[in-house]
């Protein structure tokens, strides 16, 4: 029976498997997407995403931690799969079929020096440049599912500071959804959900009256959401 069976795979092709990082940061209240310049063939020279192959004995999602700790030098990074891209022909190197995923860091925490050895780049959320292969296409879809994530889960917390106030908060909303928000609406809702803890502290660096600084409470995690 195991014999059948092995014989019934290696009647089939084979093809390989990487997965693709659309990687988010906030850096001094500028939305950033992490690329880089391919050193290698096909494309070579060319603005990309952050990807790789997946190794034999790894899931999937193994890999696209695994990738973005080599990266970043962060651990345990918070991600989410956007889709399978498998066109036939969209990658003329091999027959690949990438696994998508978008990634938000912490601005702070990475290991910036590391990003430099892989000729990695920051580039602003408003000013994406053409990539090759299916990678705008990918942008595109990881942008949609984050708007989606954004106006009913707290995920937003994971670009900013510790601590932060509330115009930078609304102001991360306003760039990823692509709209203006009233001021008033918004600091009224941020203030009635109970995972906005309002601090002693105040902003003097960029605020000139001092902005009330913010927390965001792990533990009204899956209890309340920040929806707008």
């Amino acid at each position: 029976m195991a014999q059948k069976e092995n014989n019934y795979y290696k009647q089939h092709d084979r093809l390989y498997l990487s997965v693709d990082c659309i990687v988010f940061g906030l850096n001094e209240g500028n939305l950033k997407l992490l690329l880089i310049q391919r050193d290698f063939e096909p494309h070579k020279g060319e603005w990309s995403l952050v990807g790789g192959f997946v190794n034999y004995d790894e899931s999937v999602d193994n890999a696209a931690q695994r990738i973005l700790k080599n990266l970043t030098g962060l651990d345990g990074v918070y991600m989410h799969q956007i889709g399978t891209f498998g066109e036939v022909e969209r990658d003329p190197g091999e027959r690949v079929v990438s696994v998508a995923y978008s990634a938000l860091l912490n601005f702070p925490d990475i290991d910036h020096e590391i990003l430099k050895a892989h000729n990695a780049h920051w580039v602003d959320f408003n000013n994406i440049p053409s990539l090759c292969l299916d990678h705008n296409e990918m942008i595109k879809k990881a942008i949609k599912k984050i708007q989606t994530k954004f106006r009913t889960e707290p995920i937003a917390f994971r670009l900013l500071p510790q601590r932060f106030t509330l115009t930078q908060l609304q102001q991360l909303y306003e760039t990823l959804l692509g709209v203006k928000i009233d001021k008033r609406n918004f600091r009224r809702r941020a203030l009635e959900n109970s995972c906005i803890v309002c601090t002693d502290l105040v902003d003097k660096e960029n605020s000139r009256r001092g902005a009330r600084l913010y927390e965001f409470s792990s533990d009204a995690v899956g209890v309340e959401s920040f929806k707008m």
